[in-house]
Parts: structure tokens; C-alpha cells; sequence
């Protein structure tokens, strides 16, 4: 028996932990391991020697599974780390894989977004180089759900459902008053649009709210906003308006440029969109108009996360461990929606470097003609990924998540 190493990067969700869990779960059950090991803070743990075992937390605690599924964030910790390319600098590589054979690691898991499978995929590619008989398996999540080749994300049902009760919540807040309004609220999405288009699902028979929807897939343009508020202000008095963070005018330029700072992967890192556009409103239209980002919020709400999202999340993480006891390697595992009347995912798999440094955008056929609300079709895809609610033990009044101490 050998023994295995798990690991989570990127961004934080509410169902990140619900595949650690799951696979946890299946590598105490399994024959093939004896030992699961964690990384903090993703592959830099690993570089950085802080590896601690799972084993002794989970193995004697029945209660310990659920409780990390239902626990938001990343237990293990994260980071936002690219590994350079092992042909033009191996040292790091050398050193991650004689930690590997120190601690006969003979799978690793990692848990992660696009970036992550970067980080799959050249380990992968860099074992198979030196010889190295290890498996080693990605995992999706994202809130942002961009991950090409699978149907959707583990996180993003729950960011979802958060976003879409937000809104509710929200136009409940706005109703009230009996004065001109507008509200603009805005959401994570650098360049695809799907937890934005997820606000739709808080109309219901009194609420048509958010009454418009902007996504990064069109291009955005100031002078059709302002012509779409003042046409809905003739027939409403509150108008609310979904927009992504993310929103580029014709020429490609962020909305919210001017306060746009590159991470290390070379992404945009953006803020103040729907300020922009608050000031905006406030100058051409003057009516009352604020302005609401729900930031971080929205990455890790365990209290209104969907219960079909959590269970999907730790399938995955079995499913991961069931993959490597087959010996499959440099591979991402996906989420396969299967057409028929109820929803129904089954699980499969794609070379990782498929997915690598590539993004998924909302279909063009699921945005209306104006740009500026989403189709049928996309309710339709959206709505089974938020149902259902899991289980979370409260404590004082407060959730009972699992204990994070180890990071503090």
C-alpha cells in the first residue's frame, strides 16, 4: 500500500470542501492507500514541506465527513501559484516529486479552477518525463463556472442560489419605498458571465427583478444603459440591475479599467464596476441610485447553498480516488448532464490539458438580441443546479463548520 496527497488552490466555494471529503471518504475505504495526506495551501504546501494527515482527524470521527462537507471555504487552505514550465526551470519540479518519493505519494489530488489544471497538467507531464508511477487527478470547481468540457462546476449551484436570494432579498429592501430608484448590483465574473445570468432565477410571480442582466460576453455600452433605465422608468419606479464585474465596452476595455491590477496568472483583478456605473446614473438620469457588490460573499455562503451542488462535489472527490486506483493520470473529471425529463449528471473524464488555460463562456444564443437579459434556455440549465439544502448543525445560533485552526 501506498500512500496519497490532496490538495485545494483558487478560489474558495461552498462545495470545495464536500470533494476533499468525498475523497477522504474514499481513500479510508480504500485498499489501495494507506495514508491521505494534505497540502496547505495548495501546491505550495508542498514546496513549502506544510503536509499534515488526514487520517487521524477523519478515520476516528464519524461525524468529521459530514461536517467538512458542510463546511465553506477550503480546509486545506489555498494559493495562487503557477508552476513555471519544468523544461526551463525543473528545480521546483525535482523538489516536489523527491517529496513525493520520501512519502511514496502515488496519487494526487488536486482541487481547483482553471489555473489548478495548469498545475495538474504539468505535473502529470513532468511524471511521465522522469519516469515517476503516479496518478495524478483534477478535480473542477470555480463559482465562476468556466471550466470547458464539463457541464458545470462543483460551487457554482451554490454561489448561485446565493446570488439569485440575494436578489430576492434585495428587491424586497427596494419595494418598500415609494420613490425613483435605481440599484445596481454587481457580481463576480471577470470574463464569463454565468453567476450574473444566475440572478435571474429570483423572478417569480410578483418579482421581475433584476429587470436587466449585462454579461461580459457582450460588449457594453453606456449610452444603451442609460437608454435602457430611463425606458424602464417610464413604466416602473424601482429598477434593478444584475451586472457582471467583468462588463468591456466595444473596444474591449474593462468598465472598471481604471481600477484593474493584474494577479500572477495574469488576470485582471477587478472592483468597482458598479460603483462606475453608479456615479453614471447619478450624473445623466439623477434619480435616488445605489450601488451593491456582493464581493466575497458570494464564494462561500454555506447557509444557502444547494444540496445538489454539495453532493455532486463529494461524488467527485470518490470519484477521483476510484479513477486513480484505475490508473488513470493528467486527467480532469467532469460533470456530463444526461437529456432526459428529471436532471440526472453522470461522471467522466477528460485529458486535462483540454481544460488548461482555457475558459467557457455563456452561448451567445443564451443572451436576448438587446444584451441585456438572459433566454428561457438559460433558466432552464441553471435552475436543477440550485435545489435542494443540506443539513448544517448550528451552535449557539451560528453554523458548526468544521475547525480551521491549523491555517490560523
Amino acid at each position: 500500500m501506498s500512500n496519497c496527497l490532496v490538495a485545494q488552490s483558487g478560489g474558495p466555494t461552498a462545495a470545495i470542501n464536500a470533494s476533499l471529503a468525498g475523497v477522504i471518504d474514499a481513500v479510508i475505504r480504500s485498499n489501495r492507500y494507506n495514508t491521505i495526506y494534505g497540502s496547505i495551501n495548495g501546491i505550495q504546501g508542498v514546496l513549502q514541506h506544510k503536509i499534515i494527515s488526514l487520517n487521524s482527524t477523519f478515520e476516528n470521527d464519524a461525524d468529521a465527513i459530514h461536517t467538512l462537507m458542510t463546511s465553506p471555504a477550503m480546509y486545506l487552505g489555498s494559493c495562487r501559484y503557477k508552476l513555471p514550465s519544468y523544461t526551463e526551470n525543473p528545480t521546483q519540479y525535482e523538489f516536489i516529486f523527491e517529496t513525493f518519493r520520501q512519502m511514496d505519494i502515488r496519487a494526487f489530488f488536486y482541487i481547483g479552477g482553471n489555473d489548478s489544471m495548469d498545475t495538474v497538467a504539468k505535473l502529470s507531464e513532468y511524471a511521465k518525463s522522469i519516469n515517476y508511477d503516479i496518478m495524478v487527478v483534477g478535480i473542477p470547481k470555480t463559482i465562476d463556472n468556466d471550466l470547458v468540457e464539463t457541464d458545470h462546476t462543483p460551487g457554482f449551484g451554490s454561489a448561485a442560489k446565493f446570488v439569485a436570494t440575494s436578489l430576492l432579498e434585495i428587491a424586497h429592501d427596494t419595494y418598500i419605498y415609494d420613490i425613483e430608484s435605481v440599484t445596481i448590483v454587481e457580481i463576480m465574473g471577470r470574463d464569463a458571465g454565468w453567476l450574473t445570468a444566475s440572478s435571474a432565477l429570483a423572478r417569480n410571480d410578483y418579482n421581475h427583478a433584476p429587470h436587466l442582466i449585462y454579461l461580459p460576453e457582450r460588449p457594453f455600452s453606456t449610452f444603451d444603459f442609460i437608454d435602457d433605465l430611463n425606458k424602464l422608468l417610464k413604466s416602473k419606479k424601482n429598477v434593478i440591475v444584475a451586472v457582471s464585474e467583468g462588463i468591456k465596452d466595444a473596444d474591449g476595455n474593462y468598465i472598471a479599467a481604471t481600477n484593474a491590477v493584474a494577479d500572477k496568472f495574469g488576470h485582471a483583478q477587478l472592483s468597482g464596476t458598479g460603483k462606475a456605473l453608479e456615479q453614471l446614473v447619478k450624473s445623466t438620469i439623477g434619480c435616488k441610485v445605489r450601488s451593491i457588490e456582493l464581493n466575497v460573499l458570494q464564494r462561500s455562503a454555506m447557509h444557502i447553498s444547494s444540496l445538489t451542488d454539495i453532493t455532486e462535489a463529494f461524488k467527485l472527490g470518490q470519484e477521483a480516488v476510484a479513477s486513480a486506483e484505475m490508473g488513470l493520470t493528467g486527467i480532469m473529471l467532469t460533470l456530463n448532464r444526461e437529456h432526459s425529463t428529471n436532471y440526472n449528471c453522470s461522471i467522466g473524464n477528460v485529458p486535462v490539458s483540454e481544460v488548461a488555460n482555457q475558459a467557457k463562456s455563456v452561448p451567445r444564443e443564451w443572451i436576448n438580441p438587446e444584451g441585456n437579459d438572459v433566454t428561457e434556455d438559460m433558466i432552464n440549465y441553471l435552475r436543477p443546479l440550485i435545489l435542494g439544502e443540506p443539513k448544517i448543525r448550528f451552535k449557539n445560533g451560528i453554523p458548526d463548520y468544521l475547525s480551521i485552526k491549523h491555517l490560523i
